[in-house]
C-alpha cells in the first residue's frame, strides 16, 4: 500500500519499551519497538520505489551518522556537495567544553576522544561544545536522511565532475529544510585575519544553548559558516553488499 511512497511521514508514539538515542550531544526519547518497525518500513518502501524507477537499490541500516550540509533551505537539489562533510560518529558527546580549552591546548590539541583540534579551522555545536571536524568531502552515494521531524527521504550525492563540482538531490521534492535537524546547530570558524585572534576563548558562553533552527553566534576575529545538520539512518549498498 505504501510501496510508491518515498517521502514518508511517520509518527512514533512512545511505548513502554523505550531507548535513549544520542543525537548531537542530546538524548532523544524514542519508542524502541516503533523506531525499529518504522525504519524497516521506510527502508523497504524506498528500495521498492527505486527498483521500480531505476533498478533494485538495497538500503542498509547503520549506526546514526550526521551530514554537515550547505545550501538553500528551500532547494530540493543543487551543486556544491563537494563542500559537505560527514560525521561517522555523533560529534556532540565527543566534544570539548569551552571551559576545558586550556586543557585541550596543553594536550597538543588532542581531545579525550582522540580527535585533533585545529586552531585555524574549528567547529562549535549548539551547546557551545568544540567539535571535531567532519570528514570532507562526503562520499558519493545514496543516504536515507531525516531531520527527526516528519520527512524521511533519499539524498543522492553524485560523483564530482571534471571541475570537481558534486551535485546533490533529494527525492520527491523534499527540501533541505525538511531533512534538517533543527535542534542540531553547527558552525565552522576560521580566522578573519592572520593575527591569530580567532580562538574559542573569544566565544560568548551566554549565547548557548542556541535556539533550534537559530544561527550560531559570531566570534570575534573569526569568519563563521553555519551548516545544516542532516541525520543519516541508512545507506544504499550494492547487490553484493559492498
Amino acid at each position: 500500500m505504501i510501496s510508491n511512497l518515498r517521502i514518508l511521514r511517520v509518527r512514533t508514539p512512545l511505548q513502554r519499551s523505550i531507548i535513549w538515542l544520542p543525537t548531537c550531544g542530546t538524548m532523544l526519547l524514542i519508542g524502541g519497538a516503533c523506531l525499529a518497525t518504522a525504519l524497516l518500513v521506510i527502508i523497504a518502501s524506498v528500495g521498492q520505489s527505486d527498483a521500480a524507477d531505476r533498478g533494485p537499490t538495497k538500503y542498509q541500516r547503520i549506526s546514526t551518522q550526521y551530514i554537515a550540509a550547505l545550501g538553500d533551505p528551500d532547494a530540493t537539489f543543487g551543486n556544491g556537495a563537494e563542500s559537505w562533510g560527514l560525521w561517522p560518529l555523533d560529534p556532540g558527546p565527543r566534544g570539548v567544553k569551552l571551559t576545558n580549552l586550556e586543557q585541550l591546548e596543553k594536550s597538543g590539541g588532542v581531545a579525550p576522544a582522540r580527535w585533533k583540534f585545529d586552531h585555524t579551522d574549528w567547529w562549535l555545536e549548539e551547546h557551545g561544545l568544540i567539535m571535531e571536524q567532519p570528514t570532507f568531502p562526503i562520499p558519493p552515494g545514496k543516504y536515507l536522511v531525516t531531520g527527526d521531524r516528519e520527512v524521511k527521504t533519499v539524498l543522492t550525492i553524485h560523483p564530482p565532475d571534471k571541475k570537481g563540482n558534486s551535485r546533490w538531490e533529494l527525492d520527491d521534492q523534499a527540501t533541505l529544510y525538511d531533512v534538517t535537524h533543527l535542534a542540531c546547530r553547527s558552525a565552522r570558524y576560521t580566522p578573519a585575519s592572520g593575527d591569530g585572534s580567532c580562538s574559542p576563548a573569544n566565544v560568548q558562553k551566554a549565547a548557548f544553548p542556541v535556539t533550534p533552527g537559530g544561527a550560531m553566534p559570531p566570534v570575534e576575529g573569526c569568519q563563521k559558516q553555519d551548516y545544516a545538520v542532516l541525520i543519516v539512518i541508512a545507506v544504499a549498498v550494492e547487490e553484493d553488499g559492498r
